[in-house]
């Protein structure tokens, strides 16, 4: 096997993500061959290096190691995270144990219901992670009913309190009541609550949020609380369609 990046190679061991790990390098817990390796353009070959994260080798890890794919409808209330010290609820615990160590790729809020994809897979992780060009689609219930002039202003792109710049987004209306509206917001973006904040900023405030759709994937046929495992072509086509 040739030399890997370190935080690959853990987020390929199913360790943690690989923004996670890249903090794991950065904090001290990764060493090479009894080497603390802070550097995170580092690498390493797991056939000849001994390359442990907090003490613990990963090599049999990566040895025996099965790519595992799962797309979840999050119900609300349950964390977007792989433990909490509030005990919480987490998305991991909708995958059997027999799967071994997944994590979530992306996050959604506690209050937020929607499909969030769980795997052991870096690669993918992080392809999602950092792609512009795979849309990620919400259903947007907001109080009061918002001008077009404002959503205008949503759809060209909002500079939010924290400083962030939006990208233009994709915003179509569904359905308008007395008292509010819902909205189809695509994004191919992913700032923290993002959504709630752009909506904030136009006087209105979310009550309702699910995301519907990731890439090619929806939540056709998937009910809010199950989970279904991905099949290889569903899973191949993020990496193919990133190629085009």
């Amino acid at each position: 096997m040739v030399e890997e990046r370190l935080q690959k190679l853990i987020a390929k061991a199913g360790i943690a993500s690989r923004r996670k790990a890249e903090e794991l390098i950065k904090s001290g817990a990764v060493t090479v061959n009894g080497k603390l390796v802070t550097q995170l353009g580092a690498k390493a070959d797991p056939e000849k290096d001994h390359i442990k994260v907090q003490g613990k080798l990963i090599n049999p890890k990566l040895a025996k190691r099965q790519k595992v794919y799962f797309l979840l409808n999050k119900p609300r209330g349950v964390l977007s995270s792989t433990d909490d010290p509030k005990k919480r609820k987490l998305v991991i615990d909708f995958v059997p144990k027999k799967y071994g160590r997944v994590f979530p790729v992306g996050r959604l809020d506690y209050n937020t219901e929607g499909l969030i994809i769980l795997t052991n897979d870096g690669d993918l992780a992080n392809l999602i992670a950092s792609s512009k060009t795979i849309p990620k689609v919400y259903n947007v219930k907001v109080k009061g009913i918002p001008s077009e002039k404002a959503i205008e202003r949503l759809r060209r792109g909002i500079r939010l309190k924290d400083g962030y710049k939006t990208a233009p987004a994709q915003i179509k209306q569904i359905k308008i009541t007395e008292k509010n509206a819902w909205f189809e917001v695509t994004l191919y973006e992913g700032h923290n609550q993002q959504i709630r904040k752009m909506f904030g900023e136009i006087g209105h405030f979310v009550i309702k949020l699910r995301r519907v759709q990731i890439g090619h994937l929806t939540d056709k046929g998937l009910p809010v609380g199950c989970i279904r495992e991905l099949s290889k072509e569903e899973v191949q086509k993020f990496f193919s369609t990133e190629k085009k």
